[in-house]
């Protein structure tokens, strides 16, 4: 994301999620994977990966299949799906592995943009946006996803709603389930 609007929604998101991540952490459709060399930076201890689909620039792993991730089952603390869950058409699967793969007490974070103003926000940064004419989309992403469809698929699969908060004016959700 290199335009300034795409900059600072990037920078606002990772100031709601670091304060949240603790022990082991794995980013899941990390992109540039910011937040999780960030985390690497400040807790050298601590095994923190970014993993996508998609080749970027930064990325420690590109996987072929988000709902079959190469780690044994309760391997991190947090996981994280930073405003990517919409972009991966298979999500349920995707919870149940992020399930599979965090200890007993982790923490699972999400953030989402509403449906009706991810379009907007598309529409908006469409002739900017490098990350989308970069990778495209594909079949099955949606733009965004509701309170009710995050909150139903996470305690579908055990997860127990922690916390959900909204930010930058309530534009965007914070969502930190617990497994």
């Amino acid at each position: 994301m290199n335009d300034a609007l795409g900059s600072k929604l990037q920078e606002k998101r990772k100031n709601v999620v670091m304060p949240n991540i603790t022990g082991s952490y794995l980013d899941i459709g990390c992109g540039y994977n910011n937040i999780a060399r960030e985390y690497k930076e400040k807790n050298p201890e601590e095994k923190s990966l970014g993993v996508d689909v998609y080749p970027w620039k930064g990325c420690d792993h590109v996987v072929e299949d988000t709902a079959a991730l190469p780690y044994d089952d309760t391997s991190f603390n947090t996981v994280s799906c930073v405003a990517a869950l919409n972009h991966i058409p298979y999500r349920e699967k995707v919870v149940a592995e992020m399930y599979r793969i965090l200890k007993p007490g982790g923490t699972a974070i999400i953030t989402m943009i509403p449906p009706g103003l991810s379009k907007i926000w598309h529409k908006i940064r469409e002739p900017w946006d490098e990350d989308q004419h970069e990778r495209g989309m594909i079949e099955g992403e949606v733009f965004g996803l509701t309170k009710k469809e995050i909150v139903d698929m996470f305690e579908k699969e055990g997860f127990k709603v922690k916390k959900i908060q909204g930010f930058m004016l309530g534009i965007n959700k914070l969502y930190i389930f617990e497994k």
